[in-house]
């Protein structure tokens, strides 16, 4: 398995911190307010800081006219798909679960690399799947009866993480030869035009944002889209997929916990043990394989 470089690492640790903290940030923001409309102004705002760093850094930003239906393709699975039904749940579900329903993208990532593209996992690649499965498993074992009541929003955020592992999958092998950043870029700007499209048919919000969802569209366009959504792709292109996902499984930990401390959410032994658990499918697959030393002749 590839271990992480001293970039990814640094981009890997506040992605952890940033995306972890956001599900109850989230939370906060659609109690009351539209949740499409949420995503739509968040992401809106955070373009012109994608921007900015593309213009500081000297990045170009065009993409070929060729490439341009990869570019939709890489979005919708990417980002469409996963934005429009994820915040839909965290209106529903409340925020800790909806993360672990999120995140249970590893598992989805292993299968699509398996039946689509023929990707063979290591021992320890299977140990991390299964390691990751366990985890979300038993941070879920109290909700069950909870989400047994919401399955079309269970589903919902089901089907996004078996998008976005698919768009993991695709990304990682894209043919689209540009900075990652570019890409990022794009792909964010489209998906809020989609986010305003979806917005506009199904939702009238019928008052402005109050304080809590402004802070917590700030957060989201500053940290997320800003930042957080370019190191991910970042780590997605350059990491093997299966590396790239599970590396991020202390997410819906920090979920599960940031959600206690802030929304009063029950934690139980089994969200200690999915800790463990998650530790456990990251050092899988990011650990360094023990090298076979040579004897000589």
């Amino acid at each position: 398995m590839q271990t992480l470089t001293r970039l990814q690492l640094a981009l890997l640790i506040p992605l952890t911190l940033v995306w972890g903290l956001n599900w109850p940030v989230m939370k906060l923001g659609v109690t009351g307010y539209p949740p499409l409309t949420f995503r739509a102004i968040s992401i809106w705002l955070g373009v012109p800081i994608l921007g900015l760093a593309l213009v500081a850094m000297k990045v170009p930003f065009r993409i070929a006219r060729k490439n341009w239906p990869e570019l939709l393709w890489l979005s919708a699975t990417n980002m469409f798909v996963w934005h429009a039904c994820i915040i839909l749940a965290v209106n529903a579900l409340s925020s800790g679960r909806a993360a672990i329903l999120g995140y249970s993208m590893p598992v989805f990532s292993a299968v699509i690399g398996a039946l689509l593209f023929s990707t063979a996992l290591s021992r320890r690649g299977w140990l991390g799947v299964s390691a990751a499965a366990a985890g979300v498993a038993l941070l879920l074992w109290h909700e069950f009866t909870d989400l047994a009541g919401r399955p079309g929003y269970v589903a919902l955020a089901l089907f996004a993480a078996c998008t976005w592992a698919l768009g993991t999958q695709l990304l990682r092998r894209t043919r689209i030869e540009v900075p990652t950043l570019t890409i990022s870029f794009w792909m964010t700007t489209l998906t809020a035009a989609v986010m305003t499209v979806l917005a506009l048919l199904f939702e009238r919000p019928l008052n402005l944002p109050g304080s809590a969802t402004w802070g917590a569209i700030a957060y989201n366009a500053i940290l997320i889209f800003g930042f957080a959504h370019a190191a991910w792709f970042y780590l997605a292109r350059g990491l093997p997929p299966i590396a790239s996902s599970l590396s991020v499984m202390l997410i819906p930990v920090l979920g599960v916990f940031s959600g206690a401390v802030w929304l009063g959410e029950a934690v139980h032994w089994q969200d200690w043990a999915a800790v463990v658990l998650m530790v456990v499918a990251i050092a899988s697959v990011l650990w360094p394989a023990r090298q076979t030393r040579m004897e000589a002749p």
